[in-house]
């Protein structure tokens, strides 16, 4: 203060200059002066002109105005800019002073951070920065992050803690308030230019106070940067503003300032641009460089940079990660995970409501660590979240201040045997209390002991120092005794806001738990959002009782068996699931299904059998639980039939199994057995009896007996009161025509009787057919006919009721339209008295009457049946109109019936043609010579009525004419017009003709016949021309006259002649018929005078010219010729054989100059000398090659060599002059010779086509001449080649000549090649002359979706057994990309044969076989061939894929060769089966003999040889085939009962095996010979093998039945082929069948679809394809309709991981809004959006950095979809103008997550709406709310940014036509007509299957059913009955029924006998 003035510098940054320049800064003192003066002041210091614009701002970017000045201190800042948001050129400083505030005296008191309780206090001093960090991005609409970067790695300097939030970022001014100390903020100063708003304000309420109002006392940051180390950095950039302000405050700096003396309190804010690192010099702060880089695009951030860390901050930090990152998670576990915490919050729709917050942590050491606060598992909260299994809700509200907290505790409950009650990881653990001593060991340590219940959290955040034991409504001194165990399972979390306070570095609460426990608290439940009165200890207690019964796992069920649905119970939420069991353990008992139990505690008490037990939830295996349910069958079901669901703790332990079954017992004694059916008025009907229609039925009297014999009435009683009422129901039921069909026609039921019951007399059985009369006993209260699953009584009767006599008569049938005389016959259905047809009568004879007929008649009667017919009736009379008949009453009589007369309706139409009609009937008819003649044609029947009739053709002839007809089929009348007859008339004399009418359809109907007379006419025939000058002047006809060219004939005149050849006088009509070729201009007055037009001859000399008169009306004509003759010279005239000349070359052919006249007649006057009087002159003419030539023939010059060589092309005048004579003629210059291409038109470039694709504009190239000009040669041949040579180009053409234009299209179809970049060179030749032409480069990129291989992966090491499955084939359809395709899978087959290898396609024999569904851990990227069957037969097979590709393409696989080999050994046999033997016991060896040379081998199910590597031997044996034990067995030589033979390699070889001589056995007996295997190796399961033989006494017996047994082999196999055919046949039948059965539902359910959707659909095929045609015809037309499309080309849709450009990404409907929408992302509109980044660096690389990308697996975008800013809590804030939408809302397109997170990215939350003013309007109604507003658009294309901005070129959108702008859909009728077409394609495809299914079986059938297939059917039942007759033969016993025995079985035992010399490897055996 200087004088007693404030003194008042203010300090200016002159920031006009450029970047990079030295801002200049002036001080300037403004004591004493207003704003005025101080802007004055400005101008002077800075040299500012007066019409310079500038803007003066602070530091916080607030323009300055008079009262912003006022209120600037000493020393303040000014920013002297251009613009408003011009960024700085260079950094600015500002000194700021940060007092502390008296606060820090009134509140010193309060302990820190060291009272920390033995914990590190550290994470909560992170947590203070982390609280500034969730209040600065409280607003954020998106992503709230929060990033804590710990940068302990040497390499980037000294060690450094950040803290990063992108929250709104601080002004200058909000900076300087955070530096002081204790300045909160309800007491920081807000100033005129400030940005904080308008103070502070209280945010509104919000679910568990989660308001993010934490940064409070203006005392936290501070003391937590300085407790973490000695110096921060502030770096900060508020939203909207494009300054970063940075701020140092440092220990080191305030010691200086203190040594120094200076003020203390004192800094520099410096102001920056983003990105600016300048001012950072040491390396200790080197990693500053990185994040401030960073800066640059973000809009707003703060940056809180700690330095000089304390040592032991950083081996904690380092150290103990995991320790203070869980404990960060526990302080702000709602906050990160919301308002339900962790595991929970999709249940909560509060949290999504608001941005998400992420915490990110990041250690920069070696190894660095990055993780996110919402990846911690273990804090506390989230252990008691997942633990828990319920919640309790409270609010409790304190009388003093009227505070509220929100409670919840959770329940923890005991499941099997242990508790689930967490532990805290924070906890010291101490001993263990005394009073603890008698818990369980194992199970104390889960319980919550002496821990207190609650947590506490302020406005959302932990206060880690306060805890809340209990209060008294939960606490386990006041609680129910039986509960006791639960109050230690219970943990709770209080919520409460700001009303409550806490110390100020918020460890604590002041005196939360006091104000809770004060008795004037008032705690209240909250269910479900609601507060519910009642007692809160009564409630509270009543929920715990039911965690525990619910959720506390006591009892244990066992053996589950199904989930099932509960439907009788009244909640739906308690139907579903309940758990199944059949057992459960309970008590040290156990409870089985079936068990009888007894109910205790119940009333009634219950008796019964256990169903199964019942437990809620989703069990499927033991489990454990508090109780549960048992469901009970009373007993005794006769009396209950009913099952009781009662819980598990209502069943009596105590009682037995046997006293249950004696109450049981005591329960059955009285039931009904039968009923007794009586006919009180007797005549019984019988069982099956027959009576006539009418006859009553009845009464009858009912008794219902019981087993004793008793009459009842109602059923026994069961319990208290008496028992159920009996009824007995009456029902008779008629039967139909089909088996089981029957109607019910009476029912009734008798009321409850003492004693019987009563039917009356049934009479309404009139009906015809058989009948049931069935009596039921029934329970009267429910109508149920069975007890105790057991059916009451009942009784049955079968009878028939017939027809009665004949009473009645009804027409039946006939035609209602007659004709005349025509017969016809009359059905008269004959009736008994109820309507039922019965036979006729005899004798009946007919009546017949109609009145208004002339005759009626009829020639007999026919009797039928029941109907009676009138034969031949006919009908005769008059009918007025064929159109129009008669209606007229025809009563029949049948006398005799009750009801004899009946009446019909008919109407007469004529009867057939009968005769023709014809007039005129003049004799004869005139007719003049020249005119036609009528005829009026008209058919009759026989009674004169005009019919019409099918093929009623009348013809006519007239002699010596051609015939005519007419046809009278429809109208039974016609006209005949005979054309004009001419005939030549003689003399004037009429000539006569015959006129013929016939009917050639009718022989039988008579011609008839006119005459007709032809009288000569008065028309012109002759004319004759004459000149008035020469009267015997006569032109003849095609006479020939000279005369001069454009000469005149004048003068004249024409005559005209009659038949008769008399003059025909002039009329005007005559005369207006005259016509003349010469002129079309003629005077009819002349004409009419006889005058002919002035003939002008022609000016041209050229051959003769054909002049006529003709009278039209006749064809009289008169005709000449005159030749025009040439005048005198007139002009010079120069005659080209061409016009048009190419630049550089001669004139084609020579110039011809001639003399003409004047009408350019050649007078042929010029001569040989006249060349040298001629020149010749042009513009661009080269002279010197002129010359002039005679030519005697034509009298005429002719001049050579012509050319231009220079000039534009176009037209140009030539000049060529002799003596008098000029001519000046117009060339066409045209383009030189071919010299060069250019390319003209063709696709965008640069282009990038995918592989095997094609490019959709052609490629044209232009011919040009040297000079550049477009010429055209079409001999100049153009090719099209690629370069280098890899590339392969498929086009419509490879070379081509130009056309007329000079130009070659080319329109490439394909190319080919592999990845990179290639030319195309169009080039072309003239005369195998080389004509250069242009280059276009190309970028091949592969096709992500053309599969190009089949990839097959399967288990290389598996073998291939016979007859078992193949491993797993997994083919993957390969890419050109090389990444794997998703395709239809019915495309893929897998094709098997047998053989080696063929190539690459497939044998027709090949088996095709289809792929398999995919299992659930399978990709779906491929196709799976699962479970199929190995061939059965061994060798070599091949096995390949297919792809059924677009038309008849197959994509192949490498064929894969398969070595099938033998299966595992199941049998031993031969290779083929040999016959039955047939033996004897004679003494040959040839009779004796069983096998001969035969090998056996073991071999698989298959019949393949296998097990080479078995050895043993094989034991032969005979067995007796009929199993009898006494029958005598055949011995083998050597009298042994069995024989060996060695098995080598799975292979043995019998020589020869024989029977004995005089071997025992039974004659005619048949008897097996048994092969077994036996060996070491050999498995015990091998079948052996079986080989029957039959045995007989004598050789004849043998030799015929050896000749049996063959003949029996050979009509087996036979039969065995016979069978095997007609089932072949019977099986393709059925799959004929059931295809033709499948595609005819098929059709059907496409056509029931076409007709619920109201489309139309067609019968045949050919209709189908006119219908499909018409339908693709309208959808044409749809898509050629003009509609708005998005101009844009997109050259990457359809690669891999690629969605496309935006523009093409959807569709907008409304013109406007895709105007509007279109411009405001105008710079996004051709990004290309891809699914990873991989494929966005993909194209960046291939268009080298030139098309801009997005990837979207780098972009995050809120979930789900936010209400409009109008909309708070469900419902509308205010009532919104202008119709307000999410613009994105507008955007049309597939539902496709994708698609939804691009545009959400990149349109955000911007609002459409219809107009500025509604905008603007909208805008402050939302920020009236306290609510952000995003960035509107208007249809009237204007746009109010998210700040408010609108107005100015840059937010109003130009004109469409200028725009890239979204297509517009196709309309929906575009939809339904692809639809529409599908479906009847579908069914059109349907059709014809059905059509051909059905061709396929008839022609099926017609096989079976051939003569070939009839005559194999015959020979096979030959064959069976061959076979049965030789079965029958073998099974009888020939000749003498013996029993032989063995001839010396009385030698000794131990005689061996010897050794068969047949076989050496056979070995003996005796028998034992």
């Amino acid at each position: 203060m200087e004088g007693g003035k404030v003194r008042r510098r203010i300090r200016i940054y002159d920031c006009r200059s450029k970047n990079g320049e030295k801002v200049n800064q002036e001080m300037l003192e403004t004591s004493g002066l207003d704003f005025k003066g101080f802007i004055k002041l400005l101008h002077r210091t800075f040299g500012i002109r007066s019409n310079e614009t500038f803007v003066l701002a602070t530091t916080d970017r607030a323009v300055l105005d008079s009262k912003i000045f006022d209120e600037l201190q000493d020393d303040s800042t000014l920013h002297l800019l251009k613009q408003k948001h011009q960024a700085l050129a260079a950094a600015t400083e500002e000194n700021i002073n940060f007092t502390p505030h008296y606060d820090t005296l009134i509140q010193s008191g309060t302990y820190e951070y060291w009272a920390s309780r033995g914990q590190n206090p550290l994470p909560y001093s992170l947590a203070e920065l982390i609280d500034n960090a969730l209040s600065a991005t409280a607003k954020n609409q998106g992503v709230r992050k929060i990033e804590i970067h710990m940068m302990f790695d040497d390499t980037l300097g000294k060690p450094a803690v950040i803290v990063f939030d992108n929250g709104c970022g601080m002004t200058s001014k909000q900076l300087k308030n955070w530096a002081v100390y204790r300045l909160s903020k309800f007491t920081r100063d807000v100033g005129s230019y400030g940005s904080e708003g308008e103070g502070y304000v209280r945010p509104d309420p919000v679910p568990r106070s989660l308001n993010s109002d934490i940064s409070f006392f203006g005392v936290g940051g501070k003391q937590a940067v300085f407790h973490i180390g000695d110096s921060v950095r502030m770096i900060s950039k508020p939203y909207g503003s494009p300054d970063v302000h940075e701020m140092v405050i440092s220990k080191q700096d305030f010691e200086k300032k203190v040594k120094n003396k200076e003020d203390v309190y004192s800094g520099i804010i410096r102001n920056r641009k983003p990105g600016d690192f300048s001012h950072v010099k040491t390396n200790d702060e080197r990693f500053l460089h990185n994040l401030i880089l960073e800066e640059s695009g973000k809009e707003k951030f703060t940056a809180v940079v700690i330095t000089g860390v304390f040592p032991d901050h950083i081996a904690f930090l380092k150290q103990d990660i995991k320790v203070w990152t869980r404990q960060l998670a526990e302080v702000y576990h709602y906050y990160i995970h919301g308002v339900n915490g962790k595991e929970m919050r999709d249940s909560s729709a509060d949290s999504d409501c608001h941005p998400e917050i992420k915490i990110m942590i990041s250690l920069r050491d070696k190894p660095p660590i990055v993780m996110d606060l919402r990846e911690v598992e273990n804090d506390i909260q989230t252990m008691y979240i997942k633990s828990a299994v319920d919640t309790f809700e409270f609010k409790a509200t304190t009388a003093q201040d009227g505070g509220t907290v929100d409670g919840l505790i959770r329940y923890h409950p005991f499941l099997y045997d242990r508790e689930t009650y967490p532990e805290d990881p924070n906890a010291v653990q101490a001993p263990d209390d005394e009073d603890d001593g008698d818990n369980e060991p194992g199970v104390l340590h889960q319980e919550r002991r002496k821990r207190p219940i609650f947590d506490c959290f302020w406005n959302g955040r932990l206060i880690p120092y306060t805890t809340v034991s209990e209060f008294d409504w939960c606490a386990q001194s006041k609680g129910v005794k039986e509960l006791a165990e639960c109050y230690s399972r219970i943990s709770g979390v209080l919520f409460s806001d700001d009303r409550f306070p806490v110390s100020t570095n918020k460890l604590t609460f002041m005196e939360l738990e006091l104000k809770l426990k004060h008795r004037d608290t008032f705690f209240t439940r909250i269910v479900k959002g609601q507060k519910q009165r009642g007692n809160i200890q009564k409630d509270f207690t009543q929920w715990l009782k039911n965690c525990h019964e619910k959720w506390d796992k006591q009892v244990k069920f066992l053996n589950f068996k199904k989930t099932i649905t509960r439907t009788e119970l009244p909640v739906k939420r308690m139907q579903y699931p309940w758990a199944t069991f059949t057992s459960i353990e309970w008590d040290g008992k156990i409870y089985s299904k079936g068990q009888l139990v007894k109910s205790q505690k119940t009333q009634p008490i219950l008796y019964g059998s256990v169903v199964r037990f019942l437990l809620y939830g989703q069990h499927e295996e033991d489990v454990f639980a508090t109780g549960g349910e048992v469901e009970i069958c009373m007993e005794p079901k006769a009396f209950h039939d009913k099952i009781k669901t009662i819980p598990i703790s209502k069943i009596d332990k105590n009682t037995t199994s046997e006293a249950i079954q004696r109450n049981i017992d005591n329960d059955l004694a009285k039931l009904p057995e039968c009923l007794s059916v009586s006919w009180p008025e007797g005549d019984p009907w019988l069982e099956g009896g027959a009576r006539p229609a009418g006859t009553p039925l009845g009464p009858l009297s009912i008794n219902i007996m019981n087993k004793k014999g008793e009459s009842i009435s109602q059923m026994p009683a069961v319990g208290q009161g008496a028992g159920k009422r009996l009824i007995i129901d009456l029902k008779v039921f008629q039967h139909g025509n089909k088996p089981g069909q029957k109607k019910e026609v009476l029912s009734h039921a008798t009321p409850t009787s003492a004693k019987f019951f009563w039917f009356k007399k049934i009479e309404m059985l009139t009906g015809l057919g058989e009948y049931t009369l069935i009596l039921r006993t029934l329970i009267n209260e429910n109508k149920a006919d069975s007890f105790g699953g057991t059916e009451l009584p009942s009784y049955k009767l079968n009878f028939t009721i017939k027809e009665g006599k004949a009473e009645s008569f009804v027409i039946g049938t006939m035609s209602s339209s007659l004709r005349v005389g025509m017969p016809f016959d009359i059905p008269l259905q004959i009736k008994d008295g109820y309507d039922h047809p019965t036979v006729p009568p005899p004798d009946l004879k007919p009546i017949l009457k109609c009145s208004g007929l002339t005759s009626l008649n009829f020639d007999k009667t026919e009797s039928s049946g029941t109907t009676l017919y009138i034969r031949r009736v006919k009908a005769s009379g008059s009918v007025l109109n064929y159109l129009q008949p008669k209606t007229y009453d025809l009563r029949v009589t049948l006398p005799g019936l009750t009801q004899n007369t009946e009446t019909i309706k008919f109407s007469l139409l004529p009867g057939t043609a009968h005769s023709i009609h014809v007039t005129p009937e003049d004799k004869p008819i005139k007719v003049d010579n020249g005119k036609p003649i009528l005829f009026n044609i008209e058919i009759h029947d026989e009674a004169g009525n005009i019919t019409a009739n099918s093929k009623q053709i009348v013809r006519c002839e007239v002699q010596g004419f051609p015939g005519v007809a007419t046809d009278c089929s429809n109208s039974g009348a016609g006209q005949l017009m005979i054309k004009p007859v001419n005939l030549k008339i003689i003399k004037g004399q009429p000539e006569k003709l015959h006129v013929q009418f016939e009917m050639p359809s009718q022989k039988k109907i008579k011609p008839v016949v006119r005459e007709l007379e032809v009288v000569p006419s008065k028309r012109v025939c002759r004319m004759e021309i004459c000149s008035k000058d020469d009267e015997n002047l006569v032109l003849t006809d095609n006479e020939k006259i000279l005369w001069l060219a454009g000469g005149l004939m004048e003068n004249l005149f024409y005559k005209l002649y009659d038949e008769a050849d008399r003059d025909v006088p002039l009329t005007a009509e005559i005369a207006s018929k005259i016509k003349v070729n010469w002129t079309g201009d003629v005077n009819l007055r002349d004409l009419v005078q006889g005058k002919l037009p002035d003939l002008k001859v022609p000016y041209q000399v050229q051959e003769e010219r054909f002049f006529q008169v003709s009278y039209q009306d006749q064809n009289v004509s008169v005709s000449f010729h005159i030749k025009p003759q040439p005048d005198e010279p007139n002009r010079l005239k120069a005659t080209l054989l061409k016009s048009t000349v190419k630049l550089g070359e001669v004139i084609p052919g020579n110039i011809s100059l001639e003399l003409v006249d004047q009408y350019d007649n050649v007078t042929k006057t010029l001569s040989s000398d006249s060349k040298n009087h001629m020149a010749v002159k042009a513009e661009g003419l080269d002279e010197s090659a002129i010359t002039f030539k005679w030519q005697e023939s034509s009298s005429s010059v002719l001049v050579m060599g012509v050319q231009f060589r220079s000039g534009t092309l176009g037209p140009r005048e030539i000049c060529f002059t002799y003596e008098k004579y000029e001519e000046r003629v117009i060339v066409k210059v045209t383009a030189g010779v071919p010299a060069q291409l250019k390319l003209v038109s063709g696709p965008v470039q640069p282009l990038q086509v995918l592989n095997d694709q094609g490019i959709d504009a052609p490629f044209v190239v232009q011919l040009c001449d040297e000079w550049g000009n477009p010429c055209s040669d079409q001999r100049v041949v153009v090719q099209l080649k690629s370069s280098p040579q890899a590339l392969k180009v498929k086009s419509s053409v490879v070379s081509q000549p130009v056309n007329v234009e000079g130009k070659a299209s080319f329109t490439v179809t394909s190319l080919s090649g592999p990845k990179g970049y290639y030319q195309l060179d169009f080039k072309g030749s003239l005369d195998r002359k080389p004509i250069p032409g242009p280059s276009v480069n190309i970028t091949i990129t592969p096709d992500p979706n053309k599969p190009v291989s089949l990839s097959v992966v399967y288990d290389n090491n598996a073998t291939f057994p016979a007859g078992g499955v193949f491993p797993v084939f997994s083919v993957t359809v390969v890419s050109d990309e090389g990444s794997p395709i998703t395709t239809n899978p019915a495309a893929a087959s897998m094709l098997l044969w047998k053989g080696v290898q063929s190539g690459r396609v497939p044998p027709k024999t090949a088996t095709e076989l289809k792929c398999s569904k995919p299992m659930e851990n399978q990709k779906n990227d491929r196709f799976y061939f699962r479970d199929k069957e190995i061939p059965e037969q061994v060798g070599k097979h091949t096995v390949q894929f297919s792809l059924r590709l677009e038309g008849a393409k197959f994509l192949c696989s490498e064929q894969i060769t398969i070595n099938v080999v033998a299966n595992q050994p199941v049998r031993l046999g031969p290779a083929s089966q040999p016959p039955t033997p047939v033996v004897s016991y004679s003494k040959a060896l040839a009779n004796r003999t069983l096998v001969e040379n035969m090998t056996l081998r073991i071999m698989d199910s298959s019949g393949n040889p296998t097990g080479e590597d078995l050895n043993g031997k094989v034991v032969i044996s005979i067995k007796n085939c009929s199993g009898d034990g006494n029958k005598t067995i055949p011995l083998f030589e050597g009298k042994t009962t069995f024989l060996e033979v060695s098995l080598e390699e799975g292979k043995a070889h019998v020589g020869r095996l024989a029977l004995m001589e005089n071997s025992p056995g039974e004659n005619g007996s048949a008897y097996t010979l048994l092969f077994t295997p036996e060996g070491p190796m050999v498995p015990p399961t091998l079948a052996p093998f079986e080989l029957p033989f039959h045995f007989y006494n004598d050789a004849d017996n043998q030799r015929k039945m050896s000749e049996l047994s063959k003949k029996k082999d050979d009509l087996t196999t036979a039969v065995h082929a016979d069978k095997e055919l007609f089932n072949t046949y019977g099986q393709l039948l059925s799959v004929l069948t059931s295809h033709h059965i499948a595609a005819s539902h098929k059709e059907t359910s496409i056509r029931k679809e076409l007709h619920r959707r109201n489309m139309e659909t067609a019968q045949t095929i050919p209709h189908f394809d006119r219908l499909i045609t018409e339908k693709r015809a309208e959808l044409e037309k749809i898509m050629k309709t003009r509609r708005r499309v998005c101009s844009l080309q997109d050259h990457y849709k359809g690669q891999q991981d690629v969605l496309g450009m935006v523009g093409h990404l959807a569709f907008v409907q409304d013109d406007h809004a895709a105007w509007v929408i279109s411009w405001h992302i105008q710079g996004d509109m051709d990004c290309i959006i891809t699914k990873t980044t991989e494929a966005a660096k993909r194209i960046y690389d291939d268009t080298r950095g030139r098309q801009q990308v997005m990837a979207l697996d780098s972009v995050f975008v809120h979930p789900g979809n936010r209400p409009l800013p109008h909309m708070g809590s469900g419902c509308m804030l205010f009532d919104p103008p202008g119709n307000p939408v999410y613009a994105r809302d507008l955007l049309l397109y597939t539902e496709d997550r994708d698609r939804d997170m691009a545009f959400k990215n990149i349109l955000g939350e911007t609002i459409l709406i219809d107009d500025l003013d509604s905008a603007n309007n909208y805008r402050k109604a939302v920020v009236q709310k306290k609510k952000p507003c995003p960035t509107i658009l208007t249809r009237q294309g204007d746009r109010v940014s998210s700040r408010g901005k609108f107005g100015g070129r840059n937010n109003k959108a130009p004109p469409i036509d200028t725009l890239k702008v979204f297509g517009a859909p196709l309309p929906q009728h575009y939809f339904l007509l692809k639809d529409h077409i599908d479906l009847l394609t579908q069914q059109r495809s349907a059709l014809e299957k059905v059509d051909q299914a059905a061709k396929d079986r008839d022609l099926h059938l017609n096989d079976m059913k051939s003569p070939e297939m009839l005559r194999k059917a015959q020979e096979m039942e030959e064959r069976k009955k061959q076979l049965e007759e030789i079965e029958r033969q073998l099974v009888s016993t020939p000749g003498r029924p013996l029993k032989r025995a063995l001839d010396n079985a009385g030698e000794p035992s131990g005689i061996n006998p010897k050794r068969s010399s047949r076989d050496p490897r056979l070995k003996s055996t005796l028998p034992t």
